[in-house]
């Protein structure tokens, strides 16, 4: 399984560690790369064609970590790359998704969805594996 996140603008500092840090981790368990365009025009070009397409978006569906890591295993028996699309700072204009993802209903700056994104996907991995990982 890939994992594509599509994200407008460059990551920067104080994110950018923590970016790098939990696609390290991530590395190990699951690919993924990640797209950088400068503008929410370019978004919709840059996501692969047969993903699985999941806009982050303040108004989708929230999970906790088990229920996100079984959602993430779903998509895997089913056989499809999961493409995470995030917005700038006003969203993503984007019309047509498979599946409104939140991760929260605190409005979080881009680049930190960024992050957290990761980790979530991170942890979901452990909880898949079976490996500790914190509440």
């Amino acid at each position: 399984m890939k994992y594509t996140v599509v994200a407008v603008g460059k990551i920067r500092p104080p994110y950018a560690d923590d970016d790098a840090h939990y696609r390290k981790m991530l590395g190990g368990h699951a690919r993924v790369e990640i797209v950088e365009v400068r503008d929410e025009e370019q978004l919709e070009r840059r996501i692969p064609e047969r993903a699985h397409r999941v806009v982050l978006d303040a108004g989708g569906r929230t999970y906790d970590s088990e229920a996100f890591a079984r959602w993430l295993e779903e998509r895997r028996q089913a056989g499809r790359d999961v493409c995470f699309v995030l917005g700038g700072a006003f969203g993503t204009g984007l019309e047509g998704s498979d599946h409104r993802l939140s991760l929260g209903p605190m409005t979080l700056p881009h680049q930190l969805a960024r992050v957290v994104l990761l980790e979530q996907l991170f942890r979901a991995h452990k909880i898949l594996a079976g490996e500790p990982y914190h509440h």
